[in-house]
């Protein structure tokens, strides 16, 4: 036998030492995986823990009034027509449009209901489809504008909630109208269940409609690419436009129905009725966007984050805050939800890469 042919023998205890010097394969990834897991997990739920933070707090310097069933009641029910706008919003901020005219369609909506069932002695049921109606012919007229004339979302629902502000305040004579239907009063703001207005259960179920339609339905994947790339959704085959207009549609209708909240919450309808709302929707759709799924609109953390908010300001208005402390905390939410919002998508990108 040759000498090169010889092999060397190598004792078990030599082996092993060798076996331990060799840098395990796949190691490092498996390290740098459960980081991620780790700050996904903290970016998840922080929003959560802060709301529980915020309610304990006040509870502790307002002990008499703010952890009361009733105010917890109160702030649950009072801002269901918010949480509906919100979850309105998410349709085509997904897809990558914007919809400023929800909070004009709100006021719209209601006011129809009030003008119908008061002033024309509609039946109630009536008016209230007649509302949705409207919301949806709003909702196409955006889709219309947006993909048929190809002029951009921002733009056309600017305008369009600016002539729906002045249909409303045209056909109310810029007046309040009072005394809806307790048939529509009664099974949103009186009835109860567990003590809370039924008004926050309707919201509580469109939020698991949505969030449904997100998780599971090919839509909400569509709408997900759309928003992420229409250039790549197009070439996978998706009609871009369709999925689009059908969000702006929806959001419409959606918007209808918060003004169906809002009529039977308020058994009125205000001629401006609605505008408060666009502002604080932004923000929990925003700051929801950074809890529960980070990066990407969800239903369950823009329901977690109008909460969050609503929360806070009742607290600070509470403790005697000015009225004005609302419109600032809604402001700095959004600015802070939107950079929050940017830095986690980078981060995401950035761990892909």
């Amino acid at each position: 036998m040759k000498a090169s042919d010889e092999k060397p023998a190598v004792s078990v205890a030599d082996a092993a030492e060798v076996s331990q010097n060799i840098p395990q394969r796949g190691s490092a990834a498996s390290i740098s995986r459960r980081a991620r897991r780790r700050r996904h997990l903290i970016e998840a739920t922080i929003l959560p823990i802060a709301w529980v933070a915020v309610f304990i707090a006040f509870g502790m310097l307002l002990p008499q009034t703010y952890p009361t069933v009733a105010n917890v009641a109160t702030m649950l029910a009072s801002q269901a027509v918010l949480v509906v706008v919100t979850l309105g919003l998410l349709l085509p901020l997904t897809a990558g449009d914007f919809d400023l005219s929800m909070g004009s369609v709100v006021g719209l909506s209601a006011m129809v209901i009030a003008q119908l069932n008061v002033q024309a002695h509609w039946p109630v049921g009536y008016a209230v489809l007649a509302a949705l109606a409207l919301g949806l012919m709003v909702g196409a007229v955006n889709a219309f504008f947006t993909m048929v004339m190809g002029v951009q979302s921002l733009i056309v629902t600017l305008g369009s909630g600016t002539l729906v502000l002045g249909i409303t305040l045209w056909i109310s004579g810029s007046q309040t109208v009072s005394g809806v239907s307790y048939d529509l009063v009664n099974p949103t703001i009186i009835d109860r269940l567990f003590g809370v207005p039924l008004e926050f259960y309707y919201a509580l179920a469109l939020c698991l409609v949505v969030w449904y339609l997100f998780e599971r339905t090919p839509v909400g994947r569509r709408l997900l690419i759309v928003g992420r790339g229409p250039v790549v959704a197009r070439l996978s085959g998706i009609s871009v436009g369709r999925v689009r207009a059908g969000a702006l549609i929806a959001s419409g209708l959606i918007a209808a129905f918060g003004g169906v909240l809002y009529a039977g919450t308020s058994a009125s309808a205000a001629p401006t009725g609605g505008q408060e709302f666009l502002l604080p929707a932004f923000a929990a759709a925003f700051l929801g966007a950074t809890t529960v799924k980070p990066g990407v609109f969800n239903p369950v953390g823009s329901t977690i984050a109008v909460y969050f908010l609503v929360f806070g300001v009742t607290g600070l208005e509470f403790l005697g805050a000015p009225t004005y402390v609302q419109d600032v905390f809604y402001g700095a939410a959004l600015i802070l939800a939107v950079t929050f919002s940017q830095l986690v998508r980078r981060s995401e990108g950035t761990a892909r890469s």
